[in-house]
């Protein structure tokens, strides 16, 4: 199986038909037509459907997409790699980062990256839900989470404990929780993934039914809500540290618990090959953070 043939079938997907991917491969729509014709043989199946409008991928076409990606970029990493201008880093570089996280911080990362390194290129997934990296073809997956053992690789790049906090109009109205029990009493913003609050009381961990009128699936909600006053927010403090700093977010200390220790986790698919533009990043994503 050729990369090259890789590269067209990538290009008629992204283009969405064969004489667009002609254009922009520079070659002749035959010769499109040819090879996607030889990797359909090659694979014993067939990688798109065809109608006089419009290209589409078959559910094969599908499933190879995320190996072509992986494959192709792989190639143009190897060869910035080793070649003479090893310094360029080059290609796409595919991250999923949770929502807030994603906007607060890696977002302020990107501008001054892509400036530095013109021929790099970001698709970054935004969502709070976890993603199979190795299925979706993704070079790096950041997490703020305890992890599960996995065969992918974890690198810790920042402490991110978990904090309790809400607006001051929210603790006047309702006075401040100074003991984990104190929290029955409150209105507690539920984000459904963490449906009871991990709590550390006398050096182990308990996860404490809490109760309030607003539950999401959302970070980002969660974290809003609480800026408006509506209740009680368990996040992580990267999630709200500039609130936290200009005052519009007050930290609550309970007395009888500490939160969760999380940190911010790095996730490769493998050790062994780590392409330029995931170390570039990871080193930028660190002097934000130190920052």
């Amino acid at each position: 199986m050729l990369i090259s043939d890789l590269r067209i079938f990538l290009a008629i997907h992204a283009c969405g038909g064969l004489s667009a991917a002609a254009r922009q491969l520079d070659i002749a729509p035959m010769q499109v037509s040819r090879r996607v014709a030889a990797l359909e043989e090659e694979l014993g199946v067939r990688l798109f459907h065809r109608t006089t409008r419009s290209v589409s991928l078959t559910a094969e076409g599908e499933a190879l997409l995320p190996y072509a990606q992986t494959m192709s970029e792989a190639e143009d990493s190897a060869l910035g790699e080793f070649s003479r201008t090893s310094n360029t880093v080059s290609g796409v570089l595919r991250v999923t980062t949770p929502s807030v996280f994603g906007h607060c911080i890696v977002m302020a990362v990107l501008p001054r990256l892509l400036e530095q390194h013109p021929e790099l290129r970001i698709d970054l997934n935004v969502s709070d839900r976890v993603v199979d990296i190795v299925a979706q073809g993704l070079d790096l997956a950041l997490r703020i989470a305890p992890l599960v053992d996995s065969e992918l690789v974890a690198r810790k790049v920042a402490v991110n404990p978990r904090v309790i906090c809400a607006a001051p109009e929210y603790l006047q109205r309702r006075g401040t929780p100074l003991v984990a029990a104190d929290l029955d009493t409150h209105d507690c913003l539920l984000l459904d993934a963490i449906p009871r609050w991990p709590l550390v009381q006398d050096g182990k961990l308990c996860r404490k039914s809490v109760s309030g009128r607003l539950q999401t699936t959302s970070v980002d909600a969660i974290r809003a809500a609480a800026l408006k006053g509506l209740g009680l927010a368990m996040l992580t403090y990267l999630d709200v540290s500039r609130q936290l700093s200009d005052g519009s977010l007050v930290q609550v200390h309970l007395q009888d618990a500490a939160m969760e220790a999380l940190a911010v986790w790095a996730i490769t698919p493998t050790r062994r090959y780590v392409p330029r533009r995931v170390k570039v990043f990871l080193e930028a994503l660190e002097a934000e953070l130190a920052e």
